[in-house]
């Protein structure tokens, strides 16, 4: 036998008080098994049975009703448990009473109130449908609203619509319930619909005595006017009644039309106050962009403006659409302020990169990036052009000492004399600005603008090149695309400006020192130094060294060599006159030391003269060590092999050629000036070529050992070959870019330069496999792979001493006796050839047969 439930314990009720008809949540223990087992629910003394929902054995909802007692207690009644107790209380609230010309401060909750057209119906209090009419737990499904309505057309899941589909309703809240709880919410249905008919039909009753007394009102109404005979008569009672009704309904309508358009201005300004706060972010935005923009947060005011955009951007609604006008004024106010501050100048790199963030965030229209780097671009020329005006007046040298920060040469000096033992520029005497040369000075000042300013330019383009001007927001948007390709479309305007900037450079340096290399309409320009003193070779020097500074600090923001070959021509120029001033200062001083000898003997029976000529071809020594050096990236190796084509010519034809216009012209004894000039020629040339060969053939050869080795690699431990590794291709690309290099110079020059070049890596290998102590089966295959298919594709440059290395190279390694190691190595020589075919053709010669092993 089962054991008997505890009876239901009524715990906590919410809220705890209000008038009749409250939705209130009872709450406590035992409170049924089910919609079935609840059969009484009382609270203070009136049955609110009719509105229960049982939700669970510790919750059931339900609607006060109205009852007589103001406090009581909620009572609960189950088959399995009996009646029930309660720890709580409810408090029943009499509703105030307001008549039809009073004001109240509480409206009516349309979402309860009947909104239905016939009015003159009664309404049940039962009429309001509870939010579960299955009486069971929800178990929402996953199928979307949208495809619902395709399966269901024209129907509707809300049980309270009039094409409330039932099968539409299952699928939406029950796609998961079991087919037993179905069985007890069609259960919970068939309840619901009897206490629904009992509940009308006790509605009914409840109101019979009222239609009782006014069906008998009514009768005596009709016997009277019957009795007097008075019913259509005019002015009669019936007449008189039915125009009182019509005066009272007039005056009703009169007094209810002003209490329903007060409620209509109170629903109004209602709706209004309900738009302000749901919507103050808009209203308020144009204030709050003001302010921020005041402040300078204009990632605020982007992030607002993105917000309202997304939002208001496509509104119909009038008022919103004149706010939003007025926020795009002043975002358009704030587009115009950031470009203003974008093309101001000076202005940090790190500005700039903002204000360009922030214009893309903002849709500007144009290019703000390529505006900045055109403002940039225009300005760092004014500022070289103003640097030479300033000195031509007078007025520059104190405005380059008068500034007490360091200069941009100074720091790329500090730097760089790390590595030379010394600073670029020594600290300057108090009396500097009076003894050095103007051109000195100008000459200074024009490369710390140039250093100072066009890294910040170059990085702006990189930047501007590679996409980082812009934030996630741009990314998203595409305007990082949208920059690169608009980078790739002005690579040539860029380019145009870097070469506009160096040739300003290079201008007004030769306007000051070398006004005879300038063109005489660009004199007027660029030159106006006529007057001042001529430099000796000291401080000729010294203007060599500012530029050399300027050219490696440009070389080091990696810009292309083509770019600053103006300067690199420049500094040629530049080292022959200081070369020459030198030669031609020193000679004159010379010349002037027989004017200083005061014919005073010392003790070893000379005079000062000795000494003062020593002293004065010292300093000369000294003069010339700056010009005669030459640093890297000053040599131009296409000029290189241009003067190596010419010196061939030279003793090929044109001496010859000169030879026979002296005999012709009656001139004998030409043959040992001729000798001898043919003599320099060649000299100059072995200079220049070995040079060249030395420039070329180093970084190939060296690049030997760290790639065979790469990677940990042993000879005596490695697998099997599967193919030339990839160092002995990367030799071979370079000795490619060497035979295109000066191919395209000189074609007669090709056999001599590859022969050496080739001559230098033989030369390395043989040297590498040397070293080896010992190879293992596979390492000697892999290193015999790797020669052959080296002395295959260079054999046409192939010369005695660098057939000897390849030769000494493959006598040191072990022999192969194995006929399957002969058939790979075969294999994989010809895979190796087959591959680089198109690479290795430069290396081929028309008539050159393959060569067979």
């Amino acid at each position: 036998m089962s054991r008997p439930r505890q009876p239901p314990l009524v715990t906590g009720i919410s809220p705890k008080e209000g008038t009749a008809w409250t939705k209130v949540t009872i709450r406590g223990e035992n409170l049924g098994t089910g919609p079935t087992d609840l059969i009484g629910l009382s609270i203070c003394g009136h049955n609110c049975m009719l509105t229960a929902e049982w939700m669970s054995a510790s919750k059931i909802v339900c609607r006060v009703g109205p009852a007589k007692d103001d406090k009581g207690e909620i009572i609960v009644t189950t088959k399995s448990g009996g009646l029930g107790t309660s720890t709580v209380s409810f408090k029943l609230l009499k509703p105030e009473r307001i008549g039809i010309l009073e004001q109240s401060a509480v409206w009516v909750d349309e979402m309860n109130y009947d909104m239905r057209r016939d009015r003159n119906k009664g309404l049940s209090p039962f009429s309001l449908g509870p939010g579960n009419p299955l009486g069971i737990e929800l178990d929402k499904g996953n199928v979307p609203q949208k495809d619902l309505g395709v399966i269901f057309p024209g129907m509707s899941g809300d049980f309270t619509s009039e094409k409330f589909s039932a099968t539409w309703y299952l699928i939406e809240n029950h796609a998961g319930t079991s087919f037993e709880h179905l069985k007890a919410a069609a259960n919970n249905l068939k309840k619901q619909a009897t206490k629904k008919n009992e509940g009308s039909l006790g509605y009914v009753k409840g109101g019979l005595s009222t239609f009782f007394e006014a069906q008998d009102a009514l009768s005596a109404i009709h016997q009277k006017l019957e009795s007097d005979g008075t019913e259509k008569v005019a002015g009669s009672m019936t007449q008189r009644l039915e125009n009182i009704l019509n005066r009272a309904s007039d005056t009703a309508d009169t007094l209810f039309q002003e209490v329903l358009g007060r409620k209509d201005k109170a629903d109004s300004t209602r709706n209004a106050l309900n738009v302000l706060q749901r919507f103050k972010f808009l209203f308020n935005l144009p204030l709050n962009i003001e302010r921020n923009i005041q402040k300078g947060d204009y990632d605020v005011v982007i992030n607002d403006y993105e917000k309202a955009k997304s939002l208001f951007g496509n509104t119909e609604v009038a008022v919103f659409k004149k706010v939003y006008a007025e926020v795009e004024t002043r975002i358009e106010a704030l587009r115009r302020l950031l470009l203003d501050k974008l093309l101001q100048t000076p202005s940090t790199l790190h500005d700039q990169k903002r204000y360009i963030r922030y214009l893309s965030d903002l849709h500007a229209p144009g290019d703000p990036a390529w505006q900045c780097i055109d403002a940039q671009h225009k300005w760092i020329l004014q500022l070289m052009q103003n640097c030479r005006d300033e000195f031509i007046m007078g007025v520059g040298a104190l405005d380059l000492e008068g500034d007490t920060r360091p200069s941009a040469l100074g720091r790329i000096g500090h730097s760089a004399s790390l590595k030379r033992g010394g600073s670029l520029r020594s600290q300057r005497p108090s009396t500097w600005r009076f003894e050095t040369p103007q051109p000195v000075q100008f000459v200074e000042k024009l490369s710390d603008v140039v250093i100072g300013q066009l890294p910040n330019f170059w990085k702006l383009w990189i930047s501007y090149v590679n996409g980082s001007l812009f934030s996630e927001t741009g990314e998203k948007s595409g305007h990082v695309e949208k920059s690169k390709k608009n980078a790739r479309q002005r690579q040539n305007d860029f380019k145009k400006m870097i070469e506009e900037l160096t040739n300003r450079l290079v201008k007004l340096i030769r306007g000051a020192l070398l006004p005879t290399t300038l063109p005489r309409a660009e004199l007027s320009v660029y030159g106006g130094w006529e007057d001042k003193t001529e430099l000796t070779g000291a401080w000729l020097t010294q203007i060599i060294h500012t530029v050399r500074a300027c050219h490696e600090a440009l070389s080091a923001l990696e810009i292309p060599n083509d770019l600053l070959q103006v300067i690199q021509d420049l500094l040629l120029e530049l080292r022959v006159h200081c070369l020459m001033m030198t030669l031609l200062l020193t000679t004159e001083d010379v010349k002037r030391l027989a004017e200083k000898e005061d014919w005073v003997v010392d003790n070893e029976g000379t005079t000062g003269l000795p000494f003062k000529f020593e002293q004065c071809m010292v300093q000369m020594l000294q003069s010339l060590r700056e010009p005669l050096e030459i640093k890297p990236g000053e040599i131009n190796e296409q000029r290189l092999l241009i003067i190596l084509s010419n010196c061939q010519y030279l003793e090929r034809h044109t001496f010859l050629n000169l030879a026979d216009h002296f005999e012709k012209h009656g001139f004998t004894g030409t043959e040992k000036i001729t000798r001898v000039s043919v003599d320099s020629v060649r000299e100059l040339d072995r200079k220049l070529f070995e040079a060249y060969i030395e420039r070329r053939a180093d970084p190939i050869a060296g690049s030997l050992e760290p790639g065979i080795y790469a990677g940990y690699f042993d000879w005596r431990d490695c697998q099997t070959p599967g193919g030339v590794r990839n160092y002995l291709k990367e030799a071979l690309v370079n000795v490619i870019a060497v035979h295109a290099e000066v191919f395209t110079v000189s074609r007669d020059l090709v056999p001599r330069v590859l022969s050496r070049i080739v001559e230098a890596v033989a030369d390395e290998m043989c040297r590498l496999m040397q070293c080896v102590s010992s190879f293992s089966k596979n390492g000697a295959l892999q290193a015999r792979l790797e020669l052959c298919a080296l002395t295959d594709a260079v054999a046409t440059y192939l010369n005695p001493d660098s057939n000897a290395s390849f030769k000494l190279a493959l006598d040191s390694l072990p022999q192969l006796h194995s006929g399957a190691d002969k058939k790979l190595l075969e294999e994989l020589l010809n895979k190796f050839k087959s591959s680089m075919q198109l690479q290795l053709t430069c290396f081929q010669a028309s008539n050159l047969q393959p060569v067979k092993r």
